[in-house]
């Protein structure tokens, strides 16, 4: 049994969409009618994977873990090259889900794996393992999200319009990141101190005449970044994000099926759509702002690479997939990292297709139409909107559908 149902889990995070309006509602209760959804909960994510913390279970045996199966037979399942380079006859060492964002999700960074070791030895109980925790996020909806530093120019000119923050990064300081554009590579981390550094009063007092001033000089800032602080504080009122996030962070709007890959230590949050993500099998997070959780202020200003990559650059660019053929089209985002890749497959209409066998262990989910997936040797099964399913190592897939049909796989290959 290389091709199985399995049932992923669902997360209730208060930044999720309510009700019905989440796709994570939508698609966990479509893979799983005993799923009432309550219109008065957010649903936040839908994880399908093998972390302890929310393990996907079997469609067919609910008591019965993805794991459990997996550790029968480790090399069928997983590959012999994935179980011999991640160290693991149980677990994924990738983690699959799909989110759905009504209100902005901390600005956060996540530790390399050196740093992580570290941060979990120094401090487990905020850093409970010591993997690395590279994401990429692929836009289900329109989707918005900070990642990564704007260009150095582009703070400067908000550091010398914007009172308020030149107030907080303090005169003496902006003058010099203005003067010195050959240093300013180097001062961005000094500003970025400052803004994290000052007190919370003092963050809640300028970011209200920074609100006001969006409202009376909107010219200052623009009409998008202008409203961007307005929603932001709606949601976190007075809260340093304002400052870190909406006049540091660079703004980044995706479309359906466009994607960006968050490397360790960049800062980076959502704000709004509903994403397929797909990260290291870790739960290491290093907050700045938009939280009332623990922030470790410290390690985040001394770890971050204060790259500033323009917008275009943080994208993670679909490839080819040649081991896909047939009807439908295929589309491959192929982080530099070894953990995992995504696969869209998307069919316009009526067709088959037949992807060759992957090295590794597959999580696959329907996010529109309906089709019938299968294996050689093994009746095919119904796949519509929400089925989620697991696919072994080296196993060929054949897709038929009668009309529109998007899937969803994500894989992980030890080279």
């Amino acid at each position: 049994m290389s091709l199985f149902p399995i049932i992923g889990a669902v997360q209730n995070y208060a930044w999720g969409k309510f009700g019905s309006s989440s796709a994570v509602a939508q698609f966990a209760h479509d893979n799983d009618p005993s799923v009432v959804i309550d219109e008065s909960q957010p649903y936040a994510e839908l994880w399908m994977g093998t972390h302890p913390k929310a393990p996907a279970v079997l469609s067919q045996d609910k008591a019965k873990k993805l794991s459990d199966v997996i550790s029968s037979d480790p090399v069928k399942y997983l590959g012999k090259s994935v179980v011999e380079k991640f160290h693991s006859k149980t677990e994924l060492p990738f983690l699959f889900k799909v989110l759905s964002i009504n209100k902005v999700l901390s600005i956060q960074a996540h530790p390399d794996k050196s740093l992580g070791a570290q941060l979990h030895a120094d401090d487990p109980q905020h850093y409970p393992d010591s993997n690395h925790k590279p994401e990429m996020a692929v836009a289900l909806t329109d989707f918005e999200a900070f990642c990564g530093f704007k260009p150095l120019d582009e703070i400067d000119q908000l550091l010398q319009k914007i009172p308020e923050f030149k107030e907080i990064v303090g005169s003496d300081l902006a003058a010099k990141f203005h003067e010195s554009a050959a240093e300013r590579k180097s001062l961005l981390r000094s500003v970025f101190a400052a803004v994290m550094t000052t007190p919370e009063e003092s963050i809640s007092n300028y970011a209200a005449k920074l609100v006001e001033r969006t409202h009376k000089q909107p010219e200052l800032f623009g009409p998008v970044l202008a409203d961007l602080i307005q929603r932001l504080n709606v949601q976190f009122p007075g809260d340093v994000g304002l400052f870190c996030g909406c006049l540091m962070l660079n703004h980044c709007n995706l479309k359906s099926g466009e994607a960006m890959f968050l490397q360790a230590k960049e800062p980076h949050a959502y704000i709004s759509g509903d994403i397929m993500e797909c990260m290291a099998a870790s739960d290491n997070v290093i907050r700045a702002g938009f939280t009332p959780k623990f922030k470790d202020v410290k390690i985040l200003v001394s770890s971050l690479t204060y790259s500033t990559d323009p917008v275009e650059d943080q994208k993670q660019k679909p490839a080819a997939f040649p081991r896909g053929s047939g009807d439908a089209e295929f589309a491959l985002y192929d982080p530099p990292i070894d953990e995992f890749s995504v696969l869209q497959i998307k069919f316009k209409k009526a067709g088959s297709a037949s992807i060759k066998g992957i090295h590794g262990p597959s999580i696959v989910i329907v996010t529109g139409g309906s089709g019938e997936i299968s294996i050689q040797g093994q009746k095919g099964l119904k796949a519509s909107t929400g089925g989620i399913f697991f696919v072994g190592a080296e196993t060929e897939v054949a897709l038929k559908t009668e009309g529109e049909f998007t899937l969803y796989r994500a894989f992980c290959e030890a080279e």
